[in-house]
């Protein structure tokens, strides 16, 4: 019989283990900081926000929709704008797009969006699927405090 305890032991560690491990295998998604400047131009307009992952696991920003109009991500790049297909949300990490860097950009707008209305957004996510935004719209001059 002794000899069943050590084995027994260490599987019933290992299942320990890994259930510790499932619950951090996962990405753990909240966005905060939206904001959208309200547009000079009738047609484009930027969007900003910070997506934090508390999860254990990466995620990817994989589309974004809105209300108002058609909507890519860019990343700056020796001050040169690039449009990328996905975003990567690192584990334990943050995707920030602030004004002067990553950004959401908003194409053929259909109204444009003026201060004090409110923008939706839908981030489509790899793995964490479809994440719905609420996205002030602040004056054209607004500079959030946190600086994004």
């Amino acid at each position: 019989m002794r000899r069943l305890v050590a084995p027994v032991a260490v599987l019933s560690g290992a299942l320990v283990l890994a259930g510790c491990g499932s619950a951090d295998s996962k990405a753990e998604l909240s966005v905060s900081g939206a904001y959208m400047p309200q547009p000079v131009s009738d047609s484009m307009a930027a969007g900003f926000l910070t997506v934090t992952n508390k999860g254990g696991a990466q995620d990817e920003l994989t589309s974004v929709t809105s209300d108002v109009g058609e909507v890519t991500a860019h990343e700056t790049v020796d001050s040169s704008m690039q449009q990328v297909k996905d975003a990567a949300v690192p584990a334990h990490g943050q995707l920030v797009f602030k004004s002067g860097g990553n950004h959401l950009m908003f194409e053929k707008l259909k109204r444009q969006p003026k201060q004090g209305e409110t923008v939706t957004l839908k981030l489509q996510f790899a793995e964490s699927g479809t994440v719905t935004v609420q996205m002030p719209v602040k004056s054209a001059t607004y500079t959030p405090k946190s600086g994004h």
